[in-house]
Protein backbone atom coordinates (compact mmCIF):
# COMPACT_ATOMS: atom_id res chain seq x y z
CA UNK A 1 0.00 0.00 0.00
CA UNK A 2 1.29 3.48 -0.87
CA UNK A 3 2.00 6.47 2.02
CA UNK A 4 -0.72 8.27 0.39
CA UNK A 5 -3.44 5.92 0.31
CA UNK A 6 -2.69 5.10 4.04
CA UNK A 7 -2.67 8.52 5.28
CA UNK A 8 -6.00 8.73 2.98
CA UNK A 9 -7.57 5.79 4.67
CA UNK A 10 -6.81 6.83 7.95
CA UNK A 11 -8.12 10.64 7.10
CA UNK A 12 -11.20 9.11 6.28
CA UNK A 13 -11.72 7.35 9.41
CA UNK A 14 -10.35 10.17 11.94
CA UNK A 15 -11.03 13.51 10.51
CA UNK A 16 -14.67 13.62 8.73
CA UNK A 17 -14.79 16.97 9.02
CA UNK A 18 -12.43 17.09 5.80
CA UNK A 19 -15.46 14.88 3.99
CA UNK A 20 -17.64 17.91 4.26
CA UNK A 21 -18.57 20.19 1.61
CA UNK A 22 -18.95 23.20 3.85
CA UNK A 23 -19.88 26.94 3.75
CA UNK A 24 -16.82 29.37 3.26
CA UNK A 25 -15.29 31.79 5.12
CA UNK A 26 -17.99 34.69 2.95
CA UNK A 27 -20.66 32.87 4.06
CA UNK A 28 -19.76 31.12 7.25
CA UNK A 29 -23.00 30.73 9.68
CA UNK A 30 -23.26 32.75 12.84
CA UNK A 31 -23.92 31.03 16.06
CA UNK A 32 -27.15 32.22 17.92
CA UNK A 33 -27.36 33.51 20.96
CA UNK A 34 -29.97 32.36 23.29
CA UNK A 35 -30.98 33.37 26.46
CA UNK A 36 -31.18 31.34 30.07
CA UNK A 37 -34.79 31.20 29.64
CA UNK A 38 -34.40 29.57 26.06
CA UNK A 39 -32.20 27.04 27.70
CA UNK A 40 -33.69 23.20 27.41
CA UNK A 41 -34.28 21.71 30.83
CA UNK A 42 -31.97 18.84 29.64
CA UNK A 43 -29.50 21.34 29.63
CA UNK A 44 -29.87 22.27 33.31
CA UNK A 45 -29.42 19.04 33.76
CA UNK A 46 -26.09 18.50 31.98
CA UNK A 47 -24.73 21.95 33.97
CA UNK A 48 -25.99 19.91 37.29
CA UNK A 49 -23.98 16.29 36.52
CA UNK A 50 -20.98 18.46 35.48
CA UNK A 51 -21.49 20.08 39.18
CA UNK A 52 -21.41 17.27 40.57
CA UNK A 53 -18.40 15.41 38.79
CA UNK A 54 -16.71 18.34 39.33
CA UNK A 55 -16.75 18.85 43.14
CA UNK A 56 -17.00 14.56 43.93
CA UNK A 57 -14.70 13.07 41.71
CA UNK A 58 -11.73 11.31 42.71
CA UNK A 59 -9.40 13.65 40.73
CA UNK A 60 -9.82 16.82 39.59
CA UNK A 61 -11.51 17.11 36.51
CA UNK A 62 -10.21 19.16 33.27
CA UNK A 63 -13.13 21.30 32.19
CA UNK A 64 -11.83 21.52 28.82
CA UNK A 65 -11.05 17.83 28.17
CA UNK A 66 -14.79 17.15 29.71
CA UNK A 67 -16.58 19.57 27.17
CA UNK A 68 -14.29 19.65 24.18
CA UNK A 69 -13.48 15.60 24.26
CA UNK A 70 -16.66 14.43 25.61
CA UNK A 71 -20.11 16.64 25.93
CA UNK A 72 -20.09 18.72 22.75
CA UNK A 73 -18.67 15.44 20.36
CA UNK A 74 -20.87 13.30 22.08
CA UNK A 75 -23.81 15.09 21.84
CA UNK A 76 -23.08 16.02 18.04
CA UNK A 77 -22.36 11.93 17.80
CA UNK A 78 -26.02 11.25 18.09
CA UNK A 79 -27.07 13.39 15.09
CA UNK A 80 -25.20 12.43 11.94
CA UNK A 81 -21.52 11.03 11.23
CA UNK A 82 -20.36 14.44 9.91
CA UNK A 83 -21.59 16.62 12.07
CA UNK A 84 -18.49 17.53 14.55
CA UNK A 85 -16.27 19.78 17.25
CA UNK A 86 -13.12 21.84 16.46
CA UNK A 87 -11.23 23.33 19.37
CA UNK A 88 -9.67 26.61 18.78
CA UNK A 89 -6.13 24.67 17.39
CA UNK A 90 -7.81 22.92 15.34
CA UNK A 91 -10.23 25.59 14.05
CA UNK A 92 -7.15 27.61 13.47
CA UNK A 93 -5.36 25.05 11.39
CA UNK A 94 -8.61 24.18 9.29
CA UNK A 95 -8.85 28.05 8.33
CA UNK A 96 -5.51 27.92 7.50
CA UNK A 97 -5.54 25.22 4.90
CA UNK A 98 -8.47 27.43 3.18
CA UNK A 99 -6.49 30.41 3.24
CA UNK A 100 -3.56 28.05 1.55
CA UNK A 101 -1.17 30.80 2.74
CA UNK A 102 0.61 31.21 6.10
CA UNK A 103 4.28 31.96 7.49
CA UNK A 104 6.70 29.24 7.94
CA UNK A 105 10.02 27.06 6.34
CA UNK A 106 7.84 25.55 3.37
CA UNK A 107 7.36 21.64 4.02
CA UNK A 108 4.43 18.50 4.86
CA UNK A 109 5.31 17.11 7.63
CA UNK A 110 3.97 13.43 9.16
CA UNK A 111 4.34 10.78 11.62
CA UNK A 112 6.56 8.10 11.25
CA UNK A 113 5.59 6.02 13.98
CA UNK A 114 6.64 8.12 17.04
CA UNK A 115 8.93 10.14 14.67
CA UNK A 116 8.29 13.64 13.13
CA UNK A 117 9.74 13.20 9.56
CA UNK A 118 9.53 15.43 6.10
CA UNK A 119 7.41 14.56 3.39
CA UNK A 120 8.19 17.14 1.39
CA UNK A 121 9.88 20.54 1.03
CA UNK A 122 8.08 22.49 -1.23
CA UNK A 123 10.36 23.66 -4.39
CA UNK A 124 11.94 27.05 -3.66
CA UNK A 125 10.61 27.36 -0.62
CA UNK A 126 13.26 28.19 2.57
CA UNK A 127 13.01 24.35 3.27
CA UNK A 128 13.84 23.36 0.00
CA UNK A 129 16.81 26.15 -0.02
CA UNK A 130 17.95 24.99 3.14
CA UNK A 131 18.45 21.58 2.07
CA UNK A 132 16.17 20.05 4.23
CA UNK A 133 15.02 16.87 2.49
CA UNK A 134 12.00 14.15 2.26
CA UNK A 135 13.01 11.60 4.80
CA UNK A 136 14.74 13.87 7.27
CA UNK A 137 13.85 13.00 11.02
CA UNK A 138 12.99 16.24 12.71
CA UNK A 139 14.76 16.11 16.25
CA UNK A 140 14.41 19.56 17.80
CA UNK A 141 13.27 22.87 16.53
CA UNK A 142 15.13 26.20 18.10
CA UNK A 143 17.04 23.76 20.66
CA UNK A 144 13.56 21.83 21.60
CA UNK A 145 13.92 18.13 22.02
CA UNK A 146 10.61 17.00 19.45
CA UNK A 147 10.66 13.65 21.00
CA UNK A 148 7.45 12.85 22.00
CA UNK A 149 5.65 15.74 20.12
CA UNK A 150 3.66 15.07 17.33
CA UNK A 151 3.31 16.53 13.60
CA UNK A 152 0.97 19.01 14.92
CA UNK A 153 2.95 20.31 17.81
CA UNK A 154 6.41 20.56 15.40
CA UNK A 155 4.57 22.41 12.40
CA UNK A 156 2.93 24.99 15.46
CA UNK A 157 7.39 25.53 16.21
CA UNK A 158 8.11 25.60 12.48
CA UNK A 159 5.47 28.56 12.00
CA UNK A 160 6.29 31.94 12.55
CA UNK A 161 6.44 36.10 11.26
CA UNK A 162 7.85 36.37 8.24
CA UNK A 163 11.77 37.10 8.48
CA UNK A 164 11.92 35.53 11.66
CA UNK A 165 14.48 32.57 12.12
CA UNK A 166 14.34 28.76 13.31
CA UNK A 167 16.70 26.64 13.35
CA UNK A 168 15.83 22.62 12.39
CA UNK A 169 17.76 20.11 13.69
CA UNK A 170 17.18 16.67 11.78
CA UNK A 171 18.57 13.56 11.35
CA UNK A 172 19.40 11.53 8.26
CA UNK A 173 20.54 7.95 7.95
CA UNK A 174 24.49 7.60 8.13
CA UNK A 175 25.04 10.90 10.28
CA UNK A 176 26.45 10.73 13.40
CA UNK A 177 24.87 13.94 14.67
CA UNK A 178 22.21 16.23 13.29
CA UNK A 179 22.54 18.35 10.17
CA UNK A 180 20.76 22.04 11.34
CA UNK A 181 19.51 24.15 9.09
CA UNK A 182 19.09 27.66 10.12
CA UNK A 183 15.93 29.03 7.99
CA UNK A 184 14.18 32.25 7.55
CA UNK A 185 10.92 31.86 7.47
CA UNK A 186 8.68 33.09 4.37
CA UNK A 187 5.14 33.43 2.98
CA UNK A 188 3.80 30.15 1.97
CA UNK A 189 1.19 28.97 -0.61
CA UNK A 190 0.19 25.85 -1.15
CA UNK A 191 -1.62 24.44 -4.36
CA UNK A 192 -3.92 21.22 -4.15
CA UNK A 193 -3.72 20.92 -8.59
CA UNK A 194 -1.40 19.66 -10.74
CA UNK A 195 -1.25 19.60 -14.72
CA UNK A 196 0.56 18.63 -17.25
CA UNK A 197 0.07 17.68 -21.21
CA UNK A 198 -0.09 13.49 -21.64
CA UNK A 199 0.37 13.75 -25.18
CA UNK A 200 -0.66 16.28 -27.74
CA UNK A 201 -4.00 17.54 -27.06
CA UNK A 202 -5.19 15.89 -24.24
CA UNK A 203 -4.62 17.92 -20.14
CA UNK A 204 -3.91 16.15 -17.20
CA UNK A 205 -5.47 17.95 -13.72
CA UNK A 206 -5.40 16.74 -10.49
CA UNK A 207 -7.42 18.24 -8.00
CA UNK A 208 -6.33 17.00 -4.31
CA UNK A 209 -8.01 18.62 -2.53
CA UNK A 210 -11.39 21.49 -2.46
CA UNK A 211 -10.17 22.27 1.22
CA UNK A 212 -8.62 25.85 0.02
CA UNK A 213 -10.04 28.76 -1.76
CA UNK A 214 -7.58 29.07 -4.32
CA UNK A 215 -8.37 25.46 -5.80
CA UNK A 216 -10.87 27.24 -8.79
CA UNK A 217 -8.43 30.16 -9.67
CA UNK A 218 -5.19 27.80 -9.79
CA UNK A 219 -7.25 25.91 -12.19
CA UNK A 220 -8.03 28.84 -14.08
CA UNK A 221 -4.41 29.89 -14.07
CA UNK A 222 -3.17 26.63 -14.74
CA UNK A 223 -5.19 25.89 -17.68
CA UNK A 224 -4.75 29.59 -18.99
CA UNK A 225 -0.99 28.99 -18.97
CA UNK A 226 -1.13 25.54 -21.26
CA UNK A 227 -3.27 27.15 -23.37
CA UNK A 228 -6.45 25.92 -22.59
CA UNK A 229 -8.01 26.71 -26.72
CA UNK A 230 -5.53 24.14 -28.00
CA UNK A 231 -7.29 21.79 -25.50
CA UNK A 232 -9.04 18.42 -27.13
CA UNK A 233 -9.83 16.47 -24.56
CA UNK A 234 -9.32 16.59 -20.92
CA UNK A 235 -8.71 13.79 -17.65
CA UNK A 236 -9.75 15.43 -14.24
CA UNK A 237 -8.47 13.42 -11.41
CA UNK A 238 -10.80 13.46 -8.57
CA UNK A 239 -9.71 10.18 -6.57
CA UNK A 240 -8.57 10.18 -3.11
CA UNK A 241 -10.11 13.63 -3.12
CA UNK A 242 -12.03 14.08 0.29
CA UNK A 243 -13.98 17.27 -0.53
CA UNK A 244 -13.88 20.68 0.97
CA UNK A 245 -15.21 24.31 0.12
CA UNK A 246 -18.56 23.83 -1.93
CA UNK A 247 -17.65 27.34 -3.16
CA UNK A 248 -14.49 25.81 -5.23
CA UNK A 249 -16.76 23.12 -6.23
CA UNK A 250 -18.92 24.95 -7.85
CA UNK A 251 -16.28 27.31 -9.51
CA UNK A 252 -14.71 24.56 -11.00
CA UNK A 253 -17.53 22.59 -11.88
CA UNK A 254 -19.27 25.85 -13.65
CA UNK A 255 -16.17 26.62 -15.76
CA UNK A 256 -16.83 23.16 -17.74
CA UNK A 257 -20.57 23.98 -17.98
CA UNK A 258 -22.97 25.87 -19.95
CA UNK A 259 -23.67 29.42 -17.64
CA UNK A 260 -26.46 29.36 -15.81
CA UNK A 261 -27.10 25.42 -15.15
CA UNK A 262 -27.78 24.27 -12.21
CA UNK A 263 -24.15 22.61 -10.25
CA UNK A 264 -25.84 21.75 -7.01
CA UNK A 265 -28.71 22.34 -4.47
CA UNK A 266 -29.34 22.16 -0.64
CA UNK A 267 -32.15 21.74 1.33
CA UNK A 268 -32.50 22.02 4.95
CA UNK A 269 -34.76 23.02 8.23
CA UNK A 270 -33.41 26.02 8.62
CA UNK A 271 -33.72 27.55 4.97
CA UNK A 272 -34.86 27.65 1.79
CA UNK A 273 -33.45 25.71 -1.04
CA UNK A 274 -30.35 27.63 -2.61
CA UNK A 275 -29.14 26.62 -5.70
CA UNK A 276 -25.99 27.30 -7.08
CA UNK A 277 -25.71 27.68 -10.66
CA UNK A 278 -22.96 27.84 -13.12
CA UNK A 279 -20.36 30.88 -13.90
CA UNK A 280 -18.79 29.21 -17.28
CA UNK A 281 -15.39 29.90 -19.10
CA UNK A 282 -15.94 29.98 -22.85
CA UNK A 283 -12.82 27.97 -23.07
CA UNK A 284 -13.83 25.22 -21.49
CA UNK A 285 -17.26 24.46 -23.50
CA UNK A 286 -15.67 22.33 -26.25
CA UNK A 287 -13.59 19.45 -25.51
CA UNK A 288 -14.67 16.08 -24.07
CA UNK A 289 -13.95 15.06 -20.59
CA UNK A 290 -13.46 11.92 -18.41
CA UNK A 291 -13.46 12.09 -14.62
CA UNK A 292 -11.81 9.86 -12.51
CA UNK A 293 -13.32 8.45 -9.02
CA UNK A 294 -13.00 5.98 -6.33
CA UNK A 295 -14.50 5.17 -3.36
CA UNK A 296 -12.28 8.43 -1.24
CA UNK A 297 -13.58 10.88 -3.63
CA UNK A 298 -16.06 12.53 -1.50
CA UNK A 299 -18.58 15.73 -0.68
CA UNK A 300 -17.17 18.38 -3.16
CA UNK A 301 -15.56 15.42 -5.56
CA UNK A 302 -19.03 14.37 -5.69
CA UNK A 303 -20.77 17.64 -6.55
CA UNK A 304 -18.70 18.12 -9.57
CA UNK A 305 -18.95 14.59 -10.75
CA UNK A 306 -22.42 14.39 -10.16
CA UNK A 307 -23.02 17.74 -12.51
CA UNK A 308 -21.10 17.23 -15.43
CA UNK A 309 -22.51 13.40 -15.64
CA UNK A 310 -26.03 15.36 -14.87
CA UNK A 311 -25.60 17.27 -17.77
CA UNK A 312 -23.73 15.02 -19.77
CA UNK A 313 -20.51 16.78 -19.93
CA UNK A 314 -17.98 14.32 -18.88
CA UNK A 315 -17.78 10.41 -19.05
CA UNK A 316 -17.52 9.23 -15.20
CA UNK A 317 -14.74 6.49 -14.68
CA UNK A 318 -13.80 4.86 -11.62
CA UNK A 319 -15.67 3.21 -8.53
CA UNK A 320 -18.97 4.70 -7.02
CA UNK A 321 -17.38 7.37 -4.87
CA UNK A 322 -18.47 7.54 -1.15
CA UNK A 323 -21.85 9.26 -0.88
CA UNK A 324 -21.21 12.25 1.51
CA UNK A 325 -24.13 14.66 0.48
CA UNK A 326 -24.62 16.93 3.81
CA UNK A 327 -23.96 19.95 4.57
CA UNK A 328 -21.67 21.34 7.43
CA UNK A 329 -21.78 25.03 7.77
CA UNK A 330 -19.59 26.55 10.56
CA UNK A 331 -20.79 28.54 13.39
CA UNK A 332 -17.56 29.89 15.45
CA UNK A 333 -17.84 29.49 18.92
CA UNK A 334 -16.52 31.50 22.40
CA UNK A 335 -12.83 30.85 22.78
CA UNK A 336 -12.49 30.33 19.18
CA UNK A 337 -13.64 26.52 18.61
CA UNK A 338 -16.26 25.80 16.08
CA UNK A 339 -19.34 23.74 14.86
CA UNK A 340 -19.46 22.05 11.55
CA UNK A 341 -23.14 21.54 12.10
CA UNK A 342 -25.05 19.76 8.89
CA UNK A 343 -27.64 22.31 8.02
CA UNK A 344 -28.74 20.56 4.63
CA UNK A 345 -28.70 17.96 1.74
CA UNK A 346 -26.53 18.42 -1.17
CA UNK A 347 -28.88 17.28 -4.41
CA UNK A 348 -27.43 17.07 -8.15
CA UNK A 349 -28.55 19.34 -11.18
CA UNK A 350 -31.27 16.20 -11.75
CA UNK A 351 -32.38 16.26 -7.91
CA UNK A 352 -30.77 13.10 -6.51
CA UNK A 353 -29.41 13.01 -3.36
CA UNK A 354 -25.70 11.89 -2.81
CA UNK A 355 -25.62 11.50 0.57
CA UNK A 356 -26.06 6.89 1.17
CA UNK A 357 -28.23 6.00 4.25
CA UNK A 358 -26.23 5.96 7.70
CA UNK A 359 -28.74 4.85 10.22
CA UNK A 360 -28.74 1.01 10.34
CA UNK A 361 -25.28 0.79 10.64
CA UNK A 362 -22.25 2.24 13.00
CA UNK A 363 -19.96 5.02 12.08
CA UNK A 364 -17.42 3.38 12.08
CA UNK A 365 -19.03 0.63 8.97
CA UNK A 366 -19.93 4.08 7.68
CA UNK A 367 -16.70 5.49 7.00
CA UNK A 368 -15.25 2.15 6.42
CA UNK A 369 -17.68 0.28 4.44
CA UNK A 370 -16.66 -0.30 0.93
CA UNK A 371 -19.80 -1.78 -1.17
CA UNK A 372 -21.54 1.44 -1.84
CA UNK A 373 -25.03 1.02 -3.80
CA UNK A 374 -27.19 3.62 -5.15
CA UNK A 375 -30.86 3.51 -3.99
CA UNK A 376 -32.74 1.74 -7.10
CA UNK A 377 -35.86 3.76 -5.79
CA UNK A 378 -34.09 7.05 -6.19
CA UNK A 379 -34.32 7.65 -10.27
CA UNK A 380 -33.57 10.49 -12.17
CA UNK A 381 -32.57 11.15 -15.51
CA UNK A 382 -29.20 12.99 -17.41
CA UNK A 383 -30.09 15.84 -19.49
CA UNK A 384 -30.33 13.72 -22.04
CA UNK A 385 -31.97 11.01 -20.77
CA UNK A 386 -29.59 8.48 -19.28
CA UNK A 387 -31.05 7.34 -16.17
CA UNK A 388 -28.84 7.73 -12.63
CA UNK A 389 -29.81 7.06 -9.35
CA UNK A 390 -28.86 8.85 -5.99
CA UNK A 391 -28.64 7.91 -2.41
CA UNK A 392 -25.85 5.89 -2.82
CA UNK A 393 -22.80 8.29 -4.25
CA UNK A 394 -21.91 8.73 -7.92
CA UNK A 395 -22.61 5.68 -9.94
CA UNK A 396 -19.61 5.72 -12.83
CA UNK A 397 -20.57 5.76 -16.15
CA UNK A 398 -17.99 3.05 -16.85
CA UNK A 399 -16.44 1.02 -14.02
CA UNK A 400 -13.05 0.47 -12.90
CA UNK A 401 -11.78 -1.32 -10.23
CA UNK A 402 -9.17 0.25 -8.20
CA UNK A 403 -6.12 -1.65 -7.83
CA UNK A 404 -5.69 -4.18 -5.12
CA UNK A 405 -2.54 -4.88 -3.24
CA UNK A 406 -1.44 -8.64 -2.68
CA UNK A 407 0.50 -9.68 0.79
CA UNK A 408 3.84 -8.88 -0.94
CA UNK A 409 2.83 -5.38 -1.78
CA UNK A 410 1.67 -4.61 1.52
CA UNK A 411 4.57 -6.23 3.38
CA UNK A 412 7.10 -4.00 1.22
CA UNK A 413 5.21 -0.89 0.04
CA UNK A 414 4.62 2.63 1.41
CA UNK A 415 7.25 2.94 4.77
CA UNK A 416 9.30 0.18 3.87
CA UNK A 417 10.36 1.98 0.12
CA UNK A 418 10.49 5.15 2.07
CA UNK A 419 12.90 4.09 4.44
CA UNK A 420 14.46 2.05 1.63
CA UNK A 421 15.46 5.57 0.42
CA UNK A 422 16.31 6.66 3.36
CA UNK A 423 18.93 4.48 3.87
CA UNK A 424 20.09 4.28 0.20
CA UNK A 425 20.50 7.85 -0.47
CA UNK A 426 21.92 8.65 3.27
CA UNK A 427 23.96 12.09 3.11
CA UNK A 428 24.09 12.15 0.03
CA UNK A 429 21.71 14.63 -1.68
CA UNK A 430 19.62 12.62 -4.29
CA UNK A 431 20.66 13.38 -7.49
CA UNK A 432 19.23 11.06 -10.47
CA UNK A 433 19.65 11.30 -14.65
CA UNK A 434 16.76 12.43 -16.47
CA UNK A 435 14.30 9.39 -17.01
CA UNK A 436 16.37 7.27 -14.60
CA UNK A 437 14.49 3.74 -13.65
CA UNK A 438 15.95 1.22 -11.17
CA UNK A 439 18.40 -0.75 -12.55
CA UNK A 440 18.88 -4.95 -11.10
CA UNK A 441 21.70 -2.98 -8.57
CA UNK A 442 18.74 -1.27 -7.25
CA UNK A 443 16.53 -3.91 -7.20
CA UNK A 444 18.99 -5.57 -5.22
CA UNK A 445 19.57 -3.17 -2.63
CA UNK A 446 16.18 -3.02 -1.84
CA UNK A 447 16.23 -7.25 -1.51
CA UNK A 448 19.25 -6.66 0.95
CA UNK A 449 17.18 -3.73 2.95
CA UNK A 450 14.04 -5.95 3.29
CA UNK A 451 16.01 -9.25 4.29
CA UNK A 452 17.99 -7.36 6.92
CA UNK A 453 14.28 -5.82 8.44
CA UNK A 454 12.97 -9.64 8.80
CA UNK A 455 10.31 -8.74 6.27
CA UNK A 456 9.57 -12.29 4.42
CA UNK A 457 8.89 -12.74 0.80
CA UNK A 458 10.12 -16.17 -1.28
CA UNK A 459 11.74 -15.63 -4.75
CA UNK A 460 9.05 -16.27 -6.86
CA UNK A 461 7.12 -13.40 -4.82
CA UNK A 462 10.18 -10.94 -5.95
CA UNK A 463 10.26 -11.96 -9.25
CA UNK A 464 6.25 -11.59 -9.82
CA UNK A 465 6.07 -8.21 -8.52
CA UNK A 466 9.47 -6.73 -10.02
CA UNK A 467 7.31 -4.50 -12.32
CA UNK A 468 5.57 -3.23 -9.27
CA UNK A 469 8.58 -2.60 -7.90
CA UNK A 470 10.21 -0.63 -10.12
CA UNK A 471 7.26 1.69 -10.12
CA UNK A 472 6.88 2.06 -6.54
CA UNK A 473 11.18 2.79 -5.89
CA UNK A 474 11.22 4.90 -9.08
CA UNK A 475 8.37 7.70 -7.63
CA UNK A 476 10.06 7.38 -4.15
CA UNK A 477 13.52 8.29 -5.73
CA UNK A 478 11.96 10.99 -8.45
CA UNK A 479 10.26 12.90 -5.18
CA UNK A 480 13.54 13.34 -3.53
CA UNK A 481 15.34 13.84 -6.51
CA UNK A 482 12.68 16.02 -8.48
CA UNK A 483 9.83 16.85 -6.45
CA UNK A 484 6.33 15.74 -6.15
CA UNK A 485 5.30 17.01 -9.17
CA UNK A 486 7.65 15.47 -11.21
CA UNK A 487 7.31 12.08 -9.29
CA UNK A 488 3.47 12.20 -10.02
CA UNK A 489 3.53 13.03 -13.15
CA UNK A 490 5.46 10.00 -14.15
CA UNK A 491 3.39 7.98 -12.30
CA UNK A 492 0.43 9.23 -13.97
CA UNK A 493 1.83 8.81 -17.32
CA UNK A 494 1.99 4.67 -16.39
CA UNK A 495 -1.50 5.16 -14.69
CA UNK A 496 -3.32 1.95 -16.77
CA UNK A 497 -6.61 4.38 -15.35
CA UNK A 498 -5.23 7.31 -16.63
CA UNK A 499 -4.37 5.25 -20.26
CA UNK A 500 -7.84 3.76 -19.71
CA UNK A 501 -9.58 7.58 -19.45
CA UNK A 502 -7.28 8.28 -23.01
CA UNK A 503 -8.84 5.40 -24.24
CA UNK A 504 -12.66 6.83 -22.85
CA UNK A 505 -12.27 10.54 -24.30
CA UNK A 506 -14.76 9.34 -27.38
CA UNK A 507 -17.51 8.26 -25.04
CA UNK A 508 -17.30 11.65 -23.69
CA UNK A 509 -17.42 13.47 -26.63
CA UNK A 510 -20.04 11.74 -28.13
CA UNK A 511 -22.03 12.34 -24.90
CA UNK A 512 -21.10 16.06 -25.40
CA UNK A 513 -21.94 16.35 -28.69
CA UNK A 514 -25.59 14.92 -27.95
CA UNK A 515 -26.10 17.60 -25.05
CA UNK A 516 -25.16 20.24 -27.75
CA UNK A 517 -27.51 18.93 -30.20
CA UNK A 518 -30.25 18.57 -27.51
CA UNK A 519 -29.82 22.43 -26.86
CA UNK A 520 -29.78 23.62 -30.25
CA UNK A 521 -33.38 21.51 -30.65
CA UNK A 522 -34.85 23.50 -27.44
CA UNK A 523 -34.08 27.05 -29.00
Amino acid sequence: MTIRNTLVAAAIIAVSALLAPFYGPGIRARAASASTDDIAPEMHTVAEAYALIEKNYADPVNSEKAFYQGAIPGMLHTLDPHSSFVDPAEYREMQRRQHAQYYGVGMQITMDGPKVVVMEPFINSPAWKADLRRGDVIVAIDGKDTKGMDSGAVADLLRGPRGTLVRVSVHRDGETVPYTANVTRGEIQTSAVEGFWLKPGIVFLDVDTFEAQNVSQDVEDLMGKMGEATVNGLVLDLRDNLGGLVNEAVALAGRFLRNGQTVVSHRGRAEAEQVFRAKANPLAQKYPIVVLVNRSSASASEIVSGALQDHDRAWILGETTFGKGLVQAQFPLSEGAALLLTIAHYYTPSGRLIQRDYSHESFYDYYTRRDQKPDTQDIKLTDSGRKVYGGGGITPDEKYPAEHYNMFQRRTGGWVIFRFANNYFGTKKPELPANWQPDDAVLGKFREYIQSKNIPFTDAEFAANRDWLSGQIRYEFYYRAFGKATADRAKWMDDPEVLKAIQSLPKAQALLAGAEKMVVQRQ
